[in-house]
């Protein structure tokens, strides 16, 4: 069945591409994990696209028959990502990566945060979660910020929702809203696309797939405005950011598997800041990336 080289005679060929790629889904997810994200602080606005923190979890069970109650994954990531968002200088921060889920419910995870699946079929979900937002601080880079004060931590609420196009074309489509009080005290929302590339085998997957970020002005404010106060203790003149389209991007997430506890996970994103945070003084690349790895042991 696993089979994808073998072709009868007179088969269409038609859908021999997602063919390979959905077989190849097929035999790594036999093993019982989705591939999950590794950001080290995955909450921290970055140019990670919003669908890498849950790649590869709504196609699990529609390729695999038994999914556990409980999946409980625990591990240890790294990454390397801008100071801030806009920043053209880069640090390496670290953490842990969490992903515990109970049937198709209840999840608790570093990536989506605390939440359920609160409507869902077999090719989609609805999914509404506790997230929080870690802010940004003048410390995080002196040189760049000083005078701009800090964005507080802020918890918040997502409000999410995932289709999966079909089986034999395993595309996924996502779209979520955020709110987080305090900190920006604003209004994000992310639109993404991915699916599962050729090249996939029982050891090794991958995804890629873009994304595009709007926000409102409290938010865009926060992160890219310099208000009065902020222009007369810092190097930038006053900048009002609008609300609008705040960036467009495109990420591509992997997984090995070492054997049936042990795995590694690595995303990979790039990140176009456009509008009002393309065209904020604060901004000093409007193109930024980030690199995640991650190991992890599935109980």
């Amino acid at each position: 069945m696993l089979n994808s080289r073998r072709n009868k005679r007179g088969a269409k060929p038609r859908n021999k591409q997602t063919g390979i790629v959905a077989h190849s889904f097929i035999a790594a997810t036999l093993g019982g994990i989705a591939c999950l994200p590794a950001s080290a602080l995955a909450q921290t606005p970055s140019p990670l696209g919003e669908w890498q923190y849950s790649v590869g979890v709504p196609l699990q069970k529609m390729y695999q028959e038994n999914i556990p109650d409980w999946q409980v994954r625990l591990g240890a990531a790294t990454s390397f990502q801008p100071r801030f968002e806009g920043s053209d200088r880069y640090h390496v921060v670290a953490g842990p990566s969490i992903d515990v889920r109970y049937k198709d419910l209840f999840f608790l995870s570093s990536g989506e945060g605390l939440g359920v699946n609160f409507a869902r079929g077999e090719n989609w979900r609805m999914t509404l979660a506790a997230v929080y937002d870690l802010g940004r601080r003048g410390q995080d880079d002196p040189q760049e910020l000083n005078g701009l004060g800090n964005i507080n931590f802020a918890p918040g609420l997502k409000l999410s929702g995932e289709y999966v196009v079909s089986k034999d074309f395993p595309l996924v489509l996502r779209a979520d809203i955020r709110r987080y009080f305090g900190g920006s005290n604003g209004w994000i929302g992310d639109f993404g696309a991915y699916m599962p590339m050729p090249g996939s085998t029982k050891k090794f997957f991958w995804f890629a797939g873009p994304n595009v970020s709007l926000a409102d002005s409290k938010y865009m404010n926060a992160w890219w405005g310099v208000n009065q106060e902020q222009a007369a203790h810092s190097q930038y003149s006053q900048y009002h950011a609008s609300a609008g389209f705040k960036s467009v991007g495109f990420g591509i997430s992997a997984i090995w598997l070492f054997n049936k506890h042990w795995f590694a996970t690595a995303d990979g994103a790039f990140e176009q800041l456009v509008g009002g945070a393309g065209n904020s003084p604060i901004t000093r690349s409007r193109a930024t990336g980030v690199a995640d790895v991650s190991i992890n042991y599935r109980f």
